[in-house]
């Protein structure tokens, strides 16, 4: 029994940080706030910006000044904040978890 709850600890300890965060649906994700939402990308926009989709809803997603890292019906999870700003709801996405379990860290020069 020891042994078992020693291997779920270290399993816990090595999962990353980005994995651990509880995802919220898409159409809770409010203005100002930092969020993780996972779905699949219904679409790029343009080279920095592409459109994220769950069962809830869409939202978009500005990765700018970096280049969008996915690919259309690619399932990703992406933690960042949501603007807040008047207009369409957009997340600036501070970092991306593929399905393969890659991790991409947004950098931010501004």
């Amino acid at each position: 029994m020891r042994h078992l709850f020693l291997t779920a600890a270290i399993t816990l300890v090595a999962l990353p940080a980005h994995a651990q965060r509880d995802v919220t649906p898409v159409s809770k994700a409010e203005r100002g706030t930092m969020v993780t939402v996972q779905g699949k990308v219904a679409r790029i926009l343009d080279e920095d910006t592409f459109r994220l989709s769950d069962s809830s809803g869409e939202i978009r997603v500005y990765v700018g000044p970096n280049v969008v890292p996915a690919k259309v019906g690619e399932k990703i999870t992406v933690h960042g904040v949501v603007d807040d700003d008047p207009g369409p709801r957009e997340i600036y996405a501070r970092t991306m978890m593929r399905a393969d379990g890659t991790l991409v860290t947004f950098d931010y020069s501004y």
